[in-house]
């Protein structure tokens, strides 16, 4: 998969952050994985710094529950669902390169149970919104 395509298994916000569901219907009762998409690694440049939520911190979709620092930037992270964070990936925290190497797979930033959904798009409505395909 090339940085401009994106999975389609997923939902998206317009901040560039990821999560595991599905747009609509009932939220799962597992922890779902979040991370930030490639088009904000692509943009962010190396990074060097995660800050993430704490196991155990509630999280409300749209607030900012994070940063990643990269050397040009530092960006929050908003979270996409409400819920209780359960386990953060420390493999990446320890190592942030993982991040720009696999965003959507072992560089999964932090899980949660969702209570909510915040403002979601689809892949497709995500792609099309920054040009790039699902």
């Amino acid at each position: 998969m090339s940085e401009h395509e994106l999975p389609i298994d997923r939902c998206y916000t317009v901040d560039h952050e990821w999560v595991a569901i599905e747009p609509v219907g009932p939220l799962p009762e597992h922890p779902v994985r979040v991370g930030i998409t490639a088009i904000a690694v692509a943009a962010l440049g190396d990074l060097v710094y995660l800050q993430l939520p704490e196991v155990g911190a509630d999280l409300t979709a749209g607030s900012t529950c994070g940063e990643v620092e990269s050397t040009k930037a530092v960006s929050d992270l908003i979270a996409p669902v409400s819920g209780q964070v359960t386990e953060v990936n420390t493999v990446a925290v320890d190592d942030p390169a993982m991040v720009w190497a696999d965003p959507y797979g072992r560089g999964w930033l932090f899980k949660v149970v969702a209570t909510a959904r915040g403002p979601l798009l689809t892949a497709d409505e995500y792609a099309y919104q920054n040009g790039t395909r699902a």
